[in-house]
């Protein structure tokens, strides 16, 4: 499992631990990711994704996982994710 969220893209980053000596060696900072349960309104199902707590904060402020994934650009989702929004979008346009 990958250490990457599934709707920003947001991955480990790398930097340096710094001693108060300012003895640097090297650290990876890992994102926060939370496996989550997210319902889509348009589908009327829930979907398991593993994503960072600061995009479920947006997913939230967007109105939920159909708004998000409508504005999200496609070179951000994994592949899961893709073919939620392809579903959603499909509904959409049949309803």
């Amino acid at each position: 499992m990958s250490r990457r969220c599934e709707l920003t893209a947001k991955g480990p980053m790398s930097g340096n631990n710094v001693s108060h000596a300012k003895n640097r060696t090297r650290r990876r900072f890992l994102p926060n990711l939370n496996d989550v349960t997210l319902m889509s309104d348009a589908l009327g199902r829930s979907f398991k994704l593993r994503i960072s707590a600061a995009a479920l904060r947006s997913v939230d402020h967007r109105g939920g996982l159909d708004a998000f994934l409508a504005k999200a650009k496609d070179e951000e989702l994994s592949a899961n994710a893709l073919k939620i929004k392809k579903d959603i979008a499909k509904a959409q346009a049949a309803a």
